[in-house]
């Protein structure tokens, strides 16, 4: 990313990427709670990868934060997936957890609060 906006598209991306590291635990654990299966490897990430890579030499600032929104449009839908499956899931043995269904309107991501205890 370069130009006269650079500073403010990288803070704007840190925070997403800040986001979206943040949440993966918590839904991993949603996911095993449920029954499901969670990635093992890195390997598995690579065979798996749903978002497609953009290797392009020069990519305009507007163009890669509108191929980023479309991104996390998907990834919201898919993070709903998994709700839709514990709703009907025999693996859950008490109500669904509701700390993940408020929405984030800045970025279309699912707020993370973490609960685990700090050492």
């Amino acid at each position: 990313m370069s130009g006269p906006h650079f500073r403010d598209y990288h803070l704007l991306l840190d925070e997403g990427a800040d986001q979206l590291f943040a949440m993966t635990d918590p839904i991993a654990e949603r996911v095993r709670k449920i029954g499901g299966l969670t990635l093992r490897s890195i390997g598995q990430i690579a065979r798996t990868q749903r978002v497609l890579d953009n290797d392009a030499e020069y990519v305009e600032p507007l163009d890669m934060i509108a191929e980023l929104a479309e991104d996390n449009r998907n990834l919201a839908a898919r993070l709903r997936e998994p709700r839709r499956l514990r709703r009907t899931s025999r693996h859950c043995d008490r109500e669904p957890d509701r700390s993940l269904d408020r929405r984030n309107g800045a970025t279309g991501l699912v707020p993370f609060r973490d609960t685990r205890r700090r050492n």
